[in-house]
């Protein structure tokens, strides 16, 4: 029998074969990496397009040193869209195609490994309700990014909200009890008392008689979230007066200006400095109108214009030292510096089992450190805001869409997606 072709039949063959081509074509492409080089355009929302991948319940993978630290997951058409939307950088992958970059990443030869992210994480951020627009950079970054947090204060702190969250960022904060030290300049400004009448009203509400003790049994209840395996993340003022605070307990370092009576003279003397997590033998800086809290602070002896202030990354074994090299994945190994209320630590009085991340040995002063505390982590970034270097009061917030590549917000995003992993024990 002759099979004969009509132009309708080889139209019908024609669709048939294109579909089976498109198919053949689409499980081929089996993964989407977004690389973290040069090469990419929005290097800040391609670690919000990876947390919403994990919130989609879909496993990534962070492929440590890989073209700047790329990630990796599987093609779907709705996480290719949303690339698209936001501006994203990525490659369309085969199944060989990702084999093979595997395959290079797990030579012993080179300095690479590739990290599951199993979980999005919760993640809150320890803010008062006070907070200026020019407060806090962590909130600008996460919102630019597009990853979702939850503002906690004392009184969540305290109520034992923290257990709902595995990541807390402490916002530009003073433990101290001394209102951030801005007495001496900004006493008669609004915002300043608005703050200090919403700390005095907490302590009262927990029965405490001074913001120093609140603030006190704040840090203990954060210090015991870290205990429990908690990821805490400090910048700026909150990092220094964080410790002063755990190193100062049970004295007064809060001159009459700050909480009615004057502080004890020998306060300096009485220090536990066993009691903190990353600094030691430092002095106070008692006087109420010096701004600034002790001699951790490099601020004001540090001798560097804007245009030569940087500070380098550590290297890390990506096989050996997962964590560390997570947490230093760049596209640059040299980032610019900026400057805060506590903008860098004094060599010296870091304690030897701190993993320094990033400092400046010309200046002898540690950027950004890290350690573990019981069955958590602590990371410290000295400085406030990655793309203001100077960040006087009353600024305009930092518009992150200038600075979709900023190597200094990166590392704050290290830290956010850090908790998702999973580790391998360091080697010790």
């Amino acid at each position: 029998m002759n099979i004969v072709f009509t132009t309708k039949h080889t139209k019908t063959l024609w669709l048939s074969c294109v579909l089976s081509l498109a198919l053949s074509w689409q499980s081929q492409a089996a993964y989407l990496l977004v690389p973290m080089d040069a090469s990419q355009k929005n290097h800040l929302k391609a670690y919000g397009i990876t947390y919403w991948v994990l919130a989609q319940e879909v496993e990534a993978e962070w492929l440590l040193n890989y073209r700047g630290g790329s990630f990796m997951y599987k093609h779907l058409q709705a996480f290719e869209n949303e690339l698209v939307v936001r501006g994203i950088s990525y490659e369309v992958l085969s199944d060989a195609q990702a084999l093979q970059i595997k395959s290079e990443i797990s030579s012993p030869a080179q300095n690479m490994d590739v990290v599951k992210l199993e979980v999005a994480p919760k993640v809150a951020v320890y803010s008062p309700k006070t907070k200026q627009p020019w407060d806090d950079a962590v909130t600008l970054v996460l919102t630019y990014a597009e990853i979702p947090y939850t503002v906690v204060y004392d009184e969540e702190v305290l109520n034992g909200d923290l257990s709902k969250y595995d990541w807390l960022h402490l916002h530009h904060e003073d433990f101290t009890g001394q209102y951030g030290k801005f007495y001496r300049s900004y006493a008669g400004h609004q915002w300043y008392q608005d703050q200090q009448k919403e700390a005095e009203d907490i302590a009262a509400k927990y029965g405490y008689q001074k913001v120093s003790q609140l603030k006190l049994a704040v840090v203990k209840t954060i210090r015991e979230f870290c205990v429990k395996g908690g990821f805490l993340f400090a910048m700026c003022s909150a990092t220094d007066t964080y410790d002063i605070a755990l190193s100062a307990d049970g004295l007064d370092i809060c001159d009459h200006v700050y909480d009615g009576d004057s502080y004890d003279p020998g306060a300096n003397s009485k220090l536990e400095y066993d009691n903190t997590f990353a600094f030691k033998n430092f002095k106070l800086k008692l006087n109420p109108y010096e701004y600034e809290f002790s001699d951790i602070d490099n601020t004001n002896d540090r001798n560097v214009s804007e245009k030569n202030d940087f500070f380098s990354l550590f290297q890390f074994s990506a096989k050996w030292d997962p964590i560390p090299c997570m947490l230093t994945q760049c596209h640059q190994a040299v980032v610019k510096g900026f400057m805060g209320q506590s903008t860098s630590f004094k060599k010296s009085m870091v304690k030897s089992e701190v993993i320094v991340l990033g400092e400046s040995k010309e200046l002898g002063e540690i950027r950004y450190m890290h350690n573990t505390f019981g069955q958590g982590f602590w990371t410290f970034y000295g400085g406030h805001d990655p793309e203001d270097y100077q960040h006087l009061v009353g600024e305009e917030p930092t518009d992150l869409k200038l600075h979709p590549n900023s190597a200094g917000y990166r590392l704050i995003l290290n830290n956010i997606l850090f908790p998702a992993a999973k580790k391998k024990k360091r080697k010790t």
